[in-house]
């Protein structure tokens, strides 16, 4: 099925996920430890999947209920999304970072979407309107 991330942090979420998974199957240490950058060095061909399901099994062979990892992970155009395949979330000020996520994750087409936003006067920030966007298939990692 389709990966629907509701949020922003959500979405920063679950492709930190990903690279947990891949840690966990590299056997990399500090897997539950994500820098800035470091997702921008994973050449690996792991799939969402097998990386979600490294995950489970490693709860599992330890008898863990939860996995606590902190996250740095900055997602600008360039990064090749794992997980998510939509997104929803608010319309985001100009020359943010939140912004950068968005033109990473739809790729040039965030200029109409947004002119399309400002000419209809949509709401924007935390209490304006959202959208629902979808992945450009070509800035996806196979």
């Amino acid at each position: 099925g389709k990966i629907v991330s509701v949020g922003t942090t959500t979405l920063r979420t679950i492709e930190s996920l990903h690279r947990i998974g891949v840690k966990i199957i590299k056997k990399l240490p500090d897997f539950n430890f994500i820098e800035q950058w470091e997702v921008y060095d994973d050449y690996s061909q792991i799939s969402a999947n097998q990386a979600l399901t490294a995950i489970i099994d490693y709860l599992d062979k330890n008898n863990l209920q939860e996995i606590k990892a902190y996250t740095q992970i900055i997602i600008v155009p360039g990064y090749k999304f794992k997980v998510a395949d939509m997104l929803i979330t608010n319309f985001h000020q100009p020359h943010s970072t939140l912004l950068l996520l968005v033109a990473a994750f739809v790729g040039n087409d965030w200029k109409n979407i947004y002119q399309f936003a400002l000419n209809n006067n949509f709401r924007f920030l935390s209490y304006g309107d959202s959208s629902l966007l979808f992945r450009n298939k070509t800035l996806t990692k196979k």
